[in-house]
C-alpha cells in the first residue's frame, strides 16, 4: 500500500514539474487543496485556490522554467505525507531575455482529499545563489 502511495505522489509530482516547464498555471493550481499554501522565494505566499492561481500566474509573467526534479524522500502517514526534492535546470528571466542556471530545495506537504494526493503546502530556496 506504501509503495502505490508514494507512486502516486511521484506522479503527482511530475504534473507538477510539467505544469512548471510548460508555464501552466492552471495546472500548478489544480494539484493543491482548496486550502493549500504555495511559498515561493522572495514573494508573498498563494493562500487557497485563487491566491495560488495569481502567484503563479506572477511567477510565470515572469520567468520560464526548464528544470527537473529529483525527488530524495517520500514518507506516508495516513491520509498525509511529505517530500523532500531538489530541482536543477535553467531559467529566462522575461524582463531582459538572459537564461541562467537554477537550482532549488523543495518541500511538498502532501493530503490525500477523495482518494487523490494534493499539494498542501510547498516551499522551496534556491541552493546556489543569484549571480
Amino acid at each position: 500500500m506504501q509503495k502505490q502511495e508514494k507512486l502516486k505522489i511521484e506522479e503527482l509530482l511530475m504534473n507538477y514539474e510539467k505544469a512548471l516547464n510548460t508555464s501552466d498555471a492552471k495546472l500548478a493550481q489544480s494539484l493543491y487543496t482548496k486550502d493549500g499554501i504555495f511559498m515561493p522565494t522572495e514573494a508573498p505566499s498563494g493562500i487557497g485556490s485563487e491566491g495560488i492561481l495569481r502567484s503563479y500566474e506572477y511567477v510565470f509573467s515572469q520567468i520560464q522554467l526548464s528544470i527537473a526534479f529529483t525527488i530524495e524522500e517520500i514518507v506516508v502517514e495516513g491520509n498525509m505525507a511529505f517530500a523532500v526534492t531538489s530541482s536543477k535546470g535553467m531559467v529566462k528571466i522575461h524582463a531582459n531575455g538572459m537564461e541562467v542556471p537554477e537550482a532549488n530545495r523543495e518541500l511538498f506537504v502532501f493530503e490525500k482529499v477523495e482518494g487523490d494526493w494534493k499539494i498542501a503546502r510547498y516551499m522551496f530556496n534556491k541552493t546556489e545563489p543569484a549571480k
